[in-house]
């Protein structure tokens, strides 16, 4: 087993809510701008290929084992939109807040029990950049689209983002329920019980 692993990705907040999901594997993760600053075209129609185009590019750069995941939000109403355009879907690099308002745009005048939505996330970890059979792990959450953002927590669509059973947005978890109940999470938790068989 690896000792290091490269995460595909570019945010240190991403890289300890990893490590702490991970501890049980005694891995140092790195990010992969440990090694370059090159970002490879995520230019897939689904998320699993998604995380494959990162994952097999950090390997690459790095010479490491690799994880990497791809994950957004799919709306029912909108046949599964923004899905892998969740984080540019207002716009590339349009941000959360332009993000938020075209999906409150979108759902305009549309009933409630029609606002289903799941976050997705697949989780991807390959022994090398070739690695013809990756493990590959999904975890999904479903909730509904608020008309308004409430909360300040979390990010992306966190704030529009309703969770049942806990009457509130996803925003306003405690952040230790949210790394519980995440499609993050979930797929995180499914990638360990893979990685220990």
């Amino acid at each position: 087993m690896p000792t290091e692993v490269v995460l595909a990705s570019r945010n240190a907040g991403k890289l300890k809510e990893m490590q702490a999901l991970l501890a049980p594997l005694g891995w140092e993760l790195r990010l992969v701008t440990d090694f370059s600053d090159e970002e490879p075209e995520e230019s897939a129609p689904t998320f699993i290929e998604n995380a494959l185009i990162k994952a097999r590019h950090a390997s690459k750069v790095s010479g490491l084992p690799a994880i990497a995941d791809d994950s957004g939000i799919e709306v029912d109403f909108l046949d599964g939109q923004p899905g892998v355009h969740s984080a540019r879907y207002a716009a590339k690099g349009a941000g959360d807040r332009a993000n938020n308002r075209k999906l409150m745009g979108a759902l305009e005048g549309v009933a409630e029990q029609d606002r289903g939505a799941q976050f997705v996330c697949v989780m991807v970890f390959l022994r090398h950049a070739a690695d013809p059979t990756p493990l590959i792990a999904q975890g999904a959450w479903r909730g509904r689209i608020l008309h308004t953002p409430q909360g300040e927590g979390g990010f992306g669509y966190d704030p529009l983002f309703w969770v049942p059973g806990h009457d509130c947005s996803a925003a306003q978890l405690d952040p230790a329920v949210k790394n519980r109940l995440s499609h993050r999470a979930q797929a995180a938790a499914e990638l360990l019980d893979m990685l220990r068989d």
